[in-house]
């Protein structure tokens, strides 16, 4: 019987501002997939990455794309499933993801993602409600449960642990089982019959 590979895993951390919480939260989640065996994590920060804001145009081919879009572009290709880690700025999500989401197409299609958010009142709840418009739009699926810190300053400790650690943990937990039963079934799909646009 031929071994199951591990399901590659991108979690991308979408804030590039200044003082951001996100890194925090990203290092907490990544500690809870990495406890998976059946998962192998690739930590995608967007401060490091220094995608261009001014897009391509469409006719541009894959090759004429800077390197920054080129490099980020085969980590999201290898990936079978993502993790966004978003906090909300003005009810919405940062330009800086938008700007990561809308250089690429055909690396989203047919899989699945995941959000970890964070911020005030809402916890991030209205960043993720726009992002899962936009990922239906380019034919990526959504799973349910969510990990969400509200007032998410006050939810860790010193260590960067949560103050909440059961509760936290379950939720993760939950997450990553939806989103890893979707990663096994979209991959499974993908290598019997190419998705198709």
């Amino acid at each position: 019987m031929t071994a199951t590979p591990p399901l590659n895993v991108a979690i991308i951390t979408g804030s590039i501002r200044d003082r951001r919480f996100g890194p925090t939260v990203a290092e907490w989640f990544a500690g809870e997939a990495g406890r998976r065996p059946a998962l192998r994590l690739d930590l995608i920060d967007l401060a490091d990455v220094a995608l261009p804001a001014v897009l391509a145009a469409d006719d541009t081919g894959p090759s004429e794309a800077p390197e920054p879009v080129r490099k980020l572009g085969a980590r999201l290709d290898r990936a079978d499933a993502f993790v966004i880690v978003t906090p909300e700025y003005n009810r919405s999500f940062p330009a800086s993801l938008k700007t990561a989401i809308d250089w690429y197409v055909d690396e989203w299609q047919a899989k699945p993602v995941g959000f970890v958010s964070y911020g005030g009142a809402s916890g991030g709840l209205r960043a993720v409600e726009h992002l899962r418009q936009v990922f239906a739009e380019l034919h990526a699926v959504t799973v349910r449960n969510t990990v969400s810190f509200h007032s998410c300053r006050d939810k860790f400790d010193d260590r960067g642990r949560p103050i909440d650690e059961v509760g936290c943990r379950a939720a993760a937990e939950s997450l990553i089982d939806q989103l890893t039963w979707w990663a096994r079934t979209l991959c499974d799909a993908r290598a019997e019959r190419p998705y198709v646009a």
